[in-house]
């Protein structure tokens, strides 16, 4: 049976960290419109978020920080909410620091450090403070958005090794966590997604070679994100998910 949007109860809450930009201020506003009846929408400067009136909760938290995850995991607890999504967005790529490597002699250990800390450590510092709060044994999801160069099988081109790793390292975490709460929580999945090229920060740098119908906007890449969470069954449980619907090899 499938876990996702369909089967969550009528007017079901959400949370989306990196809710404020891009993909997740996109999934905010799609998940609104899906008919979720309240959606947590955390990051760093939530400002953007439209308010509790529309139903969207701001959420202070820094993604990269336990503590900051424990406290924002504890603020949604004490105002009574009941999760049943919780997607993690937040990526790096490159910053003033970081640019993707072309050879090994570009590799430096503080641009491994960065891309690990926000790219692997962040979205499974993320599910320890949010994954008990869906595990209440309702249908219930968690995801966090990885990416197909973090495929090991996939990698024919090489370069980039920071974001590479980081991203396989991320999926190795996000799965061992499935196969830890598949003991636990039958009704939840936790799966990693991989959105496609999305027309974000993220991503502008590296477009010149992106066929026009697969650059997608923010707002299609959130109806593609949902459309697989809708679908999502026990087979997807612990598995790197395309925005197709197809399985991304380890």
């Amino acid at each position: 049976m499938a876990t996702g949007l369909n089967t969550f109860p009528p007017g079901f809450e959400a949370l989306v960290v990196g809710g404020s930009r891009g993909i997740g201020q996109a999934l905010v506003a799609v998940l609104r419109a899906r008919g979720a009846g309240r959606v947590w929408a955390a990051s760093r400067s939530p400002a953007h978020g439209a308010g509790v009136a529309d139903g969207v909760e701001p959420l202070v938290v820094d993604a990269t920080d336990e503590a900051s995850l424990a406290a924002a995991a504890a603020q949604v607890k004490a105002a009574g909410a009941t999760l049943s999504l919780v997607v993690h967005t937040p990526g790096l790529l490159q910053d003033a620091r970081l640019r993707p490597e072309r050879r090994l002699a570009d590799i430096q250990l503080e641009a491994l450090q960065r891309s690990f800390a926000v790219n692997a450590f962040a979205p499974i510092l993320a599910a320890k403070a949010f994954v008990p709060l869906l595990q209440h044994g309702g249908p219930a999801v968690y995801a966090s958005l990885s990416a197909r160069v973090g495929s090991i099988g996939d990698n024919r081109l090489g370069g980039w090794y920071a974001y590479r790793a980081a991203k396989a390292a991320q999926n190795q975490l996000i799965h061992t966590l499935a196969i830890e709460t598949a003991r636990r929580s039958r009704a939840l999945i936790c799966c990693t997604l991989h959105p496609g090229t999305v027309d974000t920060e993220l991503s502008r740098p590296f477009q010149s070679g992106v066929a026009a119908e697969r650059l997608f906007t923010p707002d299609e890449a959130a109806g593609h994100l949902l459309k697989v969470i809708d679908g999502l069954g026990p087979d997807q449980h612990g598995r790197c998910i395309a925005w197709d619907g197809q399985t991304v090899p380890w």
